[in-house]
């Protein structure tokens, strides 16, 4: 069996990693539950309190990953000049992506559950 504990990937992978599993979270988590709610008629009266207390945990957990991904561009800022120039620009522009899928989702969620759309971290994007 091989060990990968040591294995360092660079800051670009590292950034497209996480930007593209913050992604997912978003369209296969928080989205679903999120049109589910925003049509009403989906979601039986009784059920609408769980799903939006549902959707409050699935906004923190998302908030949380932004966060691993914003420190992951943070740290590919700090080491861009030992990487592939090409790869940066692209890791950067997904980011910005994921950012915007991000803070559109926020606004949903927010006009959903009063909740606040976006993490101190977040604030400046």
């Amino acid at each position: 069996m091989v060990d990968y504990s040591d294995t360092a990937h660079p800051p670009d992978i590292c950034l497209i990693l996480r930007a593209h599993g913050e992604q997912r979270w978003l369209v296969s988590k928080v989205v679903p539950i999120v049109r589910q709610l925003e049509q009403r008629d989906l979601v039986p009266e009784d059920q609408v309190g769980a799903a939006l207390a549902y959707l409050e945990v699935l906004w923190l957990d998302a908030c949380s990953r932004a966060a691993e991904t914003d420190a992951a561009l943070a740290q590919l800022d700090r080491e861009r000049a030992e990487g592939d120039l090409i790869l940066y620009e692209k890791a950067r522009r997904y980011h910005a992506a994921v950012r915007r899928l991000h803070t559109a989702v926020g606004r949903r969620v927010t006009a959903l559950t009063g909740a606040p759309s976006e993490t101190p971290a977040l604030a400046d994007f």
